[in-house]
């Protein structure tokens, strides 16, 4: 790669970092930043770099969440265990489901999302802890330790997204609580499948070690904001990412069809 490649890259990677730290969907750039400056990389090759960028990321976002705010362990833990096993065993399948197979219900479910954000102009801005029963605690565990993890590892962009709003949605968590518990689970689908891809020899490693770098220092940056400006403005950049996601995928779906 030429230097402008790879700056290119860097610059992402920080870009990513700091949207990952605020509220998930880094993915959404720098993945296909890999995808468009690297002609010819193998999906699968992009995607577990990717992986090596955003685990540094999440897991000093994670860091940096946990010395602030008080995590609600009973959730985060089980759920951390189990993104690891399931973003894994998805990592292996990536590849081999088509673009064209899973875009759609994505695009679908982000739009949902877009209106349910919208609609509900207090979503996360108050916690609600009347909201926690034992069901919906398991019921958050398995739906970020299992149905989102394994999303990740499969395909991954908004991934932190999703967590935010499961358990914003589901436990009655403010957006910053929730983005502190997302980035955790978060660190640990990006290691389940990180694993997965350096086994399997898809991970530019010195590339990605750059990118990573990079990534931290925007998570610092991204994490510090979202903890000094509060929910209301994680919910505001919830919002955008999940549009620029909607954009991004519609635009892909349009010019595939």
């Amino acid at each position: 790669m030429d230097s402008a490649t790879v700056t290119i890259l860097l610059t992402a990677a920080a870009c990513a970092g700091w949207i990952d730290a605020v509220v998930g969907g880094g993915g959404l750039l720098l993945l296909p930043a890999l995808l468009v400056t690297a002609p010819g990389i193998p999906v699968a090759t992009a995607l577990g770099t990717n992986k090596l960028a955003a685990i540094a990321g999440t897991s000093t976002a994670a860091i940096t969440y946990a010395r602030r705010v008080k995590i609600d362990w009973a959730i985060a833990a089980p759920a951390t265990a189990l993104a690891i096993i399931t973003a894994g065993c998805g990592a292996a399948l990536a590849g081999a489901i088509p673009a064209t197979a899973y875009r759609p219900v994505v695009l679908a479910v982000l739009v949902a999302v877009a209106v349910f954000v919208v609609s509900q102009p207090r979503l996360g801005t108050l916690a609600h802890p009347h909201r926690r029963t034992r069901a919906r605690t398991i019921t958050a565990v398995a739906v970020t330790g299992i149905a989102i993890a394994a999303y990740d590892g499969l395909i991954g962009p908004g991934t932190g997204t999703f967590l935010v709003l499961a358990f914003t949605t589901l436990i009655g968590t403010d957006f910053v609580h929730g983005s502190a518990m997302a980035k955790l689970v978060n660190a640990g689908t990006n290691f389940g499948a990180l694993v997965v891809f350096a086994a399997t020899g898809h991970v530019w490693w010195l590339l990605g070690a750059a990118m990573a770098i990079c990534n931290i220092a925007g998570a610092i940056v991204g994490a510090r904001m979202a903890l000094r400006r509060g929910a209301g403005f994680v919910r505001t950049v919830l919002l955008v990412v999940v549009l620029a996601l909607v954009a991004r995928l519609g635009y892909d779906q349009w010019h595939t069809t």
